[in-house]
């Protein structure tokens, strides 16, 4: 800058009383001439004024974009000439990380990204920043260098080599003063662990030094003690000694804990005019003469202020005091509530949807300008957008605009609802498989869902075209229509089972309570059932007399009412919330199939991040069917088990297994339960893993006159072209005869 002054000293000497004739911008690419004349509180026709030009100076040199100005003049015509700064053409960053990906993200981070202006403090930012997130990773004396290559006169390439310390790694860990909790407490809270055996396995500790979390490391080791009850613990920050030349170290934590406290006394500061006192005392989750916790006083808080706010106070306060009793170690607990004003909703502002109509998220927020606002209806509306599978991030912000009214702003990242996939895949009952569809789950941003799809393989191909609507003309009602074709092909040892069926569903519901539905769906389909038996087992059954199956077509005419509730928080990944289905199918409605189908599905969904501190996700499901005799059940009506939907390790269809080839009277009871924990694998690319039981029964009569156990893992992935499986199971409780499965693999299908 001292030569850019020089210069206008010069120039300001030989401009008193200097008339302005014309200004002139020379170089600029990034600012239009217009901004820069705004800029500038010079005119032409007016006399020059030099504090005027110098204020112009600072205000372009602020922008961050010109290495250089140059001011040139000439009997009053004056020129302003712009160097700017080269931009940044390209950024690559070499010895840490591999995946484009997590590059990327680094380069977000460090705010080094393509197009933007290079400047050296910028460089300079870059690298401190980057040594901090190395420090951090547990990386000690890194190096970071960086490569500037000037493409052309206007940009530049930037190469970032990195050369990362060597890691630190727990040997030794110390808990002084410890007695009521040991290693295995402490260990579920720490972010810095001991290195433990088999410590590549998945929840072992590898012992990696985390510097930027050894602050908190005390913190929740402290608040680990309040949830027992230790109210005097005091836990002083770690202490860390690091031998560099192993690159080990060693790390004590001193700790005082006092005794653990109980719950004497709870109260409850509320406005009763707002809130039954009654009936927060009934909902808390800590209780009088319990060991305190301060985990479930920080959720009885939440839940307050969840109940006044749920009445319009929307920036309620609760605060908590305790009063502790150090002789007798009982401690009373006091809520404070402070409502405020009542707010109401000012304005629901949408932004994001490039694609979705307006009213189709509008539809699903449960708040409009005007109304009372609810810190329910807001989560509930959040969960709502979710389910649709329309958007990847949904966010709902609060924007204050006066003391009662606020903004909803509702923000979304739109996800790909259009899809055209093939792909296929090998499953050991199916075979090679075949999946080709045409789907788009959100037709010209107008929520509606249109669906040609194909799925063959050697034992089954179904073809299906369906149209669905989740809110007729924005209401609460719901629409479907499905024509389809299914082929099937069941094998058994004795012969093969082929079912050949052609027909088509309308379906309408309505949401009768929030997230709840009650519809129902009626049914027309023509089944052609024949049989094939096996080379050499025909002759031994007549040899036997025993009465082969014979071939028979028919026609299940059905009505089939449901209610189905599902406040879960996602649609391909939910993480907490129920899924539940009732239904009763009453086929008999024309037709040859006379009965009555009874059917029940619940899944549950929970994150055990707030018990672990880790992204582990249980998941339950138990579904039941039954068939009522009503007149006629043919033998394409019955239940069967086994495959991923009702039992893996088996086979699909695995039972009734037949082995004799008598006839059977159709199943008619079925019970599946299956409980997952899913794990993260590579969370950016939405890929995870799990492991799972399933237990399960079915009979002719009786639910357990076959009864069968599988366990095994699962890699997931919520890919492009949809929810993808593979399935690697162990059947148990398996007998002689039982038809199993070791691997299956499923697109399309979630939990």
């Amino acid at each position: 800058m001292k030569k850019f002054i020089i210069l206008f000293i010069f120039i300001a000497s030989s401009l008193n009383a200097t008339v302005v004739k014309a200004i002139e911008y020379v170089g600029s690419s990034r600012i239009s001439e217009q901004s820069l004349s705004e800029m500038v509180d010079i005119k032409v026709d007016e006399v020059l004024d030099e504090n005027k030009l110098n204020d112009a100076l600072k205000k372009f040199f602020s922008f961050d974009y010109f290495e250089d100005i140059y001011i040139e003049h000439e009997n009053g015509n004056i020129k302003f000439i712009f160097k700017e700064k080269p931009s940044i053409a390209n950024v690559d960053i070499k010895g840490y990380k591999t995946r484009t990906e997590e590059k990327d993200a680094i380069k977000k981070i460090i705010k080094l990204n393509k197009g933007s202006m290079y400047s050296p403090k910028k460089i300079k930012e870059a690298k401190k920043i980057l040594l901090e997130i190395l420090e951090q990773e547990g990386y000690i004396n890194s190096v970071v260098e960086v490569d500037i290559e000037n493409l052309n006169d206007n940009s530049i390439s930037i190469i970032i080599n990195v050369n990362k310390g060597d890691e630190i790694i727990i040997k030794e860990q110390n808990f002084y003063g410890a007695k009521n909790l040991n290693v295995e407490h402490f260990n579920t809270v720490l972010a810095n662990r001991e290195q433990q055996w088999f410590s590549w396995w998945f929840g072992r500790s590898n012992g990696e030094l985390k510097i930027d979390q050894l602050k908190y490391d005390s913190r929740r080791v402290n608040d680990l003690y309040f949830e027992k009850g230790f109210l005097d613990a005091v836990v002083k920050e770690p202490y860390m000694s690091i031998d560099f030349a192993s690159n080990q170290a060693k790390m004590s934590l001193f700790i005082s804990e006092g005794e653990a406290y109980t719950v004497n006394d709870i109260r409850i500061f509320a406005d009763a005019s707002i809130v039954d006192i009654d009936k927060l005392h009934a909902n808390l989750k800590i209780e009088k003469d319990d060991i305190f916790n301060i985990a479930k006083l920080r959720k009885d808080q939440e839940y307050i202020k969840t109940q006044i706010a749920n009445k319009g106070y929307a920036y309620a306060e609760v605060m908590f005091d305790l009063k502790k009793d150090e002789q007798t170690h009982k401690v009373d607990v006091i809520f404070n509530a402070i409502p405020g004003k009542k707010v109401y909703i000012n304005d629901v502002k949408i932004s994001g949807n490039s694609r979705t109509l307006d009213r189709v998220i509008r539809r699903n927020v449960l708040l409009a300008p005007e109304d009372l606002y609810s810190l329910t209806d807001i989560n509930d509306s959040k969960n709502r957008l979710r389910r649709t599978s329309f958007f990847e991030n949904v966010i709902l912000e609060e924007k204050r605009v006066s003391e009662d009214k606020m903004d909803l702003l509702v923000k979304v990242q739109e996800a790909p609802t259009g899809s055209l996939m093939l792909g296929g895949g090998y499953g050991s009952y199916d075979k090679f498989m075949i999946n080709g569809s045409i789907s788009d789950s959100n037709i010209f941003g107008s929520g509606l869902r249109l669906a040609l799809s194909a799925d063959i393989s050697k034992r089954s191909n179904v073809y299906e075209l369906s149209l669905s609507n989740p809110a007729i003309n924005d209401s609460d009602y719901n629409g479907s229509i499905t024509a389809f074709r299914r082929d099937y092909e069941i094998r058994k040892r004795m012969y093969d089972e082929e079912l050949k069926s052609k027909g088509f569903s309308l379906g309408i519901g309505k949401e009768i309570f929030r997230n709840t539905y009650l519809g129902a769906t009626y049914s027309l389909d023509f089944i052609e059932e024949s049989y094939k038996y096996n080379q050499g087992e025909k002759d031994k059954i007549i040899a036997s007399e025993r009465l082969p199956y014979e071939d028979q077509d028919y026609t299940n005419s059905s009505i089939t009412p449901y209610i189905n509730f599902d406040n879960t928080n996602d649609y391909y990944f939910p993480t907490s919330g129920f899924r539940a289905n009732f239904s009763v199918e009453y086929a008999g409605v024309g037709g040859d199939s006379k009965y009555i189908k009874p059917s029940a599905n619940i899944r549950y969904f929970y994150s055990l991040e707030d018990l672990t501190d880790l992204d582990w996700v249980f998941r339950f499901k138990t579904q039941a069917r039954v068939i009522i005799d009503n007149g006629q059940i043919n033998q394409g009506d019955s239940l069967y088990l086994g495959g991923p939907r009702t039992l893996r390790g088996y086979k699909s269809y695995a039972f009734p297994k037949n082995e004799d080839g008598i006839r059977q009277n159709p199943y008619k009871k079925m019970w599946s339960n299956s409980a997952e924990i899913s794990f993260p694998l590579v969370p950016s690319a939405k890929m995870r893993w799990g492991a799972f039981i399933d237990y399960a029964m079915i009979g002719q009569n009786n639910f357990d006159d076959v009864t069968r156990a599988g366990t095994g893992i699962l890699l997931e992935w919520i890919s492009p072209m949809g929810p993808l499986q593979l399935i690697f199971a162990k059947p148990l409780m398996k007998e002689d005869g039982d038809e199993t499965s070791s691997f299956e693999f499923s697109i399309g299908a979630t939990f």
